[in-house]
């Protein structure tokens, strides 16, 4: 079959899934809005088609000019950007694929959706909202986007029962996919008689670096810890972030006990998973994260936010533990529990491993995605 996927990047959640479609002889496009500084082309090289030269121009302005103090500007464009019209049309054309996934309620998706609603592509949308979530909006604007857009919906986040919520009927939870990396019995923990505690996120200010630092700086005298810290600065905003991380380091002389390491390349990942016992995950305000599950499939236990969007990828004293978002005396509390029962860490890196293998597989993600092909068929 052809899968054709339209999303603002080629993300390193989607790799599993793009290795999977193409060992079983699928066909795949990804038209990406534009390409970003680490990602994995193994399976699968995006095609990078950019936005209209109109947009750039309006783009420049908005980022440059009216918010040039504003780090979160640049992602303005994941809703707003439009595509060159024309290139867009052909390459779906082109390729007139069997099932579509459309990447958020945006310009861009609304563009391609109309093309493919032309010739009868069936199409999918995908984003990270809550499966289980609030009634949508009536209002003008929510109904006209709702219209320009794909009715079956599916997302990697579970969300909350709770009063107030529910499932919609065209709404399907299908998880990342992540294929298992290494077995417990195949790898070691605890080098030097030390807990290596590995955290991964871009150099933003919700990642909470410095509250992980802080936390650990209180235990450190108590148990044998590093930490190594490992993400992304490639704009000014996130250098910025990088230095005062650096510089609280150095300040509080924890270099013997912590790493800060930036841009490291995707294919050097394995060997930091590999080299930690324990992951952490501490932001704030994350939509959907796929690194606990990559820590997990390297049999590695977790700890997160109670917020994340996938933190119910972490089953809470059995893969690991969540603890409240934005508290650093409950993330303290939860990394004293790892680091006092080493054998339980292992027992829940095991029980993580095993977590990959049942429930995050690329027979999942491809059995769901066609029953919801198969609704939108029927439905026509």
């Amino acid at each position: 079959m052809k899968f054709l996927y339209v999303a603002p990047r080629y993300h390193t959640n989607q790799t599993d899934i793009m290795k999977g479609l193409v060992e079983h002889g699928h066909e795949v496009c990804f038209i990406s809005h534009y390409a970003a500084i680490i990602e994995d082309y193994s399976y699968v090289v995006p095609v990078v088609l950019g936005y209209s030269t109109l947009y750039k121009l309006l783009d420049f302005l908005y980022v440059k000019v009216v918010h040039r103090k504003d780090p979160t500007a640049i992602v303005f464009k994941i809703q707003h950007g439009f595509p060159p019209i024309g290139r867009l049309r052909r390459m779906i054309y082109d390729f007139a694929p069997d099932v579509v996934i459309l990447r958020e309620r945006s310009v861009y998706s609304m563009a391609a959706y109309y093309f493919c609603k032309k010739k009868g592509y069936p199409c999918i949308l995908y984003n990270q909202n809550p499966l289980w979530s609030e009634p949508e909006k009536t209002d003008f604007a929510h109904r006209l986007v709702n219209r320009f857009s794909p009715k079956m919906r599916m997302t990697p986040v579970m969300g909350e029962k709770k009063p107030g919520t529910s499932i919609n009927e065209n709404d399907y939870f299908v998880p990342f996919v992540m294929e298992p990396r290494r077995m417990p019995q195949e790898r070691s923990y605890f080098a030097e008689d030390t807990v290596h505690i590995l955290c991964i996120g871009k150099y933003e200010v919700r990642k909470h670096h410095l509250m992980l630092l802080q936390a650990v700086e209180k235990l450190k005298d108590r148990y044998g810890i590093h930490l190594t810290l490992v993400g992304e600065a490639t704009n000014r905003f996130q250098k910025e972030y990088c230095g005062k991380v650096r510089a609280y380091v150095e300040e509080h002389h924890m270099e013997d006990m912590t790493e800060v390491k930036a841009n490291v390349p995707r294919e050097e990942m394995a060997q930091e998973y590999l080299a930690a016992d324990l992951y952490v995950i501490p932001s704030t305000l994350e939509m959907a994260s796929v690194s606990q599950l990559e820590a997990m499939s390297y049999s590695l236990p977790v700890i997160c936010s109670d917020t994340n969007g996938t933190a119910c990828y972490v089953e809470d004293g059995v893969t690991g533990y969540r603890f409240r978002d934005c508290d650093q005396a409950d993330l303290e509390e939860k990394l004293e529990r790892m680091l006092s029962h080493r054998e339980r860490m292992k027992r829940m890196g095991a029980a993580g491993y095993q977590a990959v293998v049942e429930k995050y597989n690329f027979e999942n993600y491809f059995d769901t995605v066609m029953r919801m092909r198969g609704r939108i068929l029927e439905e026509k």
